[in-house]
């Protein structure tokens, strides 16, 4: 909770409990079970579903995203003017599930904080609404968010670059397209620039819904998270490589749950179990160093290689 009391005052937010959830989407295209979930959790096909299509600069966007709604079930979807500032925040405050798609994140909260939107949706996610968002709407749920202009060729202390975002989830920072565009070294940087954050790389037609402090994958493709927080990390100027050991690398698929404090909630299951059994025994010259990565990580991941683990975020 103390990582939650910090980030928020850097921030400028009082600490809530909120208790809405949030849908997060890698972006691509939606597959049936993200957008039944978001529904589910809204209250069902006769939830009021509100698009924020203020990331795009097309003007079909939002009405685009509502005819997927409708297609998905959706029977009261309604897209957010904010020409009438009054009439908007009235919107987002009736709203059961409030979506955003994808654009640019860093004008889609221009935007918002221009209009005084920002508020009105942390309001409504407090007591009880359900955010999603996919691609630029997902990348603004944290309270850090990775912008347009970080680096995705090197990992040195100034390649992140950082704005404020909506705070619906404190602690981490959130990337999308993870896999598809070859993001890992981006979320890497970041979080070792933040490391009270916890990364979360999100792939394309893939969700986490969070609950609280601890989230389920959806989805068909992989979740990553990247955890610097028992890390040892040597001092970097601008410029200079990053160099830190002990980061915590937790791959997810669909099904599997992980929670901010206690880790995957999980069991590996048998499959894997059976890969690793295969792997070559090291050399009997020379003992196998498993290294320690803190009490709040399973020694068991510490003992994935780590040209497998590269070899699971390589493009598709």
């Amino acid at each position: 909770m103390h990582h939650l009391l910090l980030v928020a005052a850097l921030f400028g937010q009082e600490v809530h409990h909120p208790m809405g959830h949030l849908i997060i989407v890698g972006g691509g295209p939606m597959v049936p079970q993200i957008s039944e979930r978001a529904l589910t959790l809204s209250g069902g096909k006769r939830a009021h579903v509100l698009i924020v299509p203020q990331a795009s600069e097309l003007s079909d966007s939002g009405q685009r995203s509502a005819e997927m709604w409708r297609e998905a079930g959706a029977e009261r979807v309604a897209v957010l003017d904010l020409k009438d500032k009054h009439a908007a925040i009235d919107a987002v405050r009736k709203a059961d599930l409030i979506w955003m798609p994808g654009g640019d994140q860093g004008r889609l909260m221009e935007v918002l904080r221009r209009q005084g939107i920002v508020e009105a949706i942390q309001d409504r996610f407090r007591n009880g609404a359900t955010v999603g968002g996919t691609s630029a709407g997902a990348a603004v749920m944290s309270v850090a968010m990775l912008t347009a202009e970080s680096r995705l060729d090197r990992v040195t202390a100034d390649t992140s670059k950082m704005a404020q975002g909506l705070g619906l989830w404190p602690e981490v920072i959130v990337d999308q397209h993870f896999i598809r565009r070859c993001r890992f070294t981006r979320l890497l940087t970041a979080v070792l620039n933040h490391p009270d954050n916890v990364g979360i790389g999100i792939d394309e037609s893939t969700a986490v819904v969070v609950s609280g402090r601890s989230f389920e994958v959806i989805g068909q493709s992989d979740v990553l998270v990247i955890d610097a927080r028992n890390t040892s990390k040597l001092r970097s100027r601008d410029g200079e490589p990053e160099a830190a050991t002990n980061v915590a690398l937790h791959v997810l698929r669909a099904g599997m749950r992980f929670h901010l404090d206690r880790g995957p909630q999980a069991r590996i299951d048998q499959g894997l179990l059976t890969q690793r059994s295969s792997l070559p025994k090291a050399s009997s010259g020379r003992a196998k160093v498993v290294p320690d990565l803190g009490s709040g990580h399973s020694r068991a991941d510490a003992a994935v290689p780590t040209p497998a683990l590269l070899g699971s975020i390589q493009p598709r």
